[in-house]
């Protein structure tokens, strides 16, 4: 087998910019009241619990479907939905890897800024947010969706080599979720578009599961939450 057996994305559990940026970007706040780096905002209580739902999810598992592999975003939010769920499942899991390559959408200049500090700071910073760009637009020091995309089609070519045929399990961002699925089904951003306008966002704590048993990844399940 030239694949991995099973891959399972999950995306972190709420963090506190989760619950920040929105309420600052409905009241259009210059500040979020975080401080710091995008990399070391952690989770809140509710995305504690909700890596605990995952590590209940985890306990469920028939012996054969246990991970074998796990690989985190270095991210400090990701880090710790893992930690949580691995202690909360009670189960003896291989200890995680980090990978730069799952890290959340790269934004630059515009990191940790409300959309108002946007518009006021960077003249075209809000293409960020506009249908018609926000997949092309890379802001100041930042990346596209196409930067993204490249940087996890070398993840999975790697992951496949050294890992082909083991269970996987990768904690990452929405953004890594999201083109996951773009990578290994070839969507255009019209097809993400619809995924999007299917299924919501990527949703907090979420399960994304590849099957590869037929010698490819293909999608079994998506964005699930019956776990939480």
């Amino acid at each position: 087998m030239d694949v991995v057996a099973e891959l399972i994305v999950i995306r972190h559990g709420q963090s506190a910019s989760n619950v920040a940026f929105p309420l600052a970007d409905k009241q259009a706040l210059l500040e979020s009241g975080l401080t710091g780096r995008d990399a070391d905002v952690g989770l809140t209580a509710l995305g504690a619990e909700q890596a605990r739902a995952v590590g209940r999810w985890l306990a469920t598992l028939s012996a054969d479907r246990v991970p074998e592999v796990v690989i985190v975003s270095p991210y400090l939010r990701a880090r710790e939905t893992w930690r949580i769920a691995a202690e909360t499942s009670g189960l003896d899991l291989p200890a995680p890897a980090t990978d730069d390559r799952l890290v959340d959408r790269l934004l630059g200049d515009l990191e940790m800024l409300t959309r108002a500090a946007v518009r006021a700071r960077v003249p075209d910073g809000a293409a960020l947010w506009e249908p018609a760009t926000q997949y092309s637009y890379r802001p100041p020091g930042g990346e596209n969706f196409d930067d993204i995309a490249a940087r996890l089609t070398s993840f999975l070519r790697d992951l496949n080599a050294r890992h082909a045929g083991e269970r996987v399990v990768v904690v990452a961002h929405d953004a890594v979720v999201l083109m996951m699925r773009c990578v290994l089904e070839g969507l255009d951003w019209a097809a993400l578009d619809a995924v999007v306008a299917e299924n919501g966002p990527v949703r907090n704590a979420s399960i994304t599961r590849f099957d590869g048993s037929s010698g490819r990844l293909v999608l079994d399940s998506y964005n699930s939450v019956g776990h939480l």
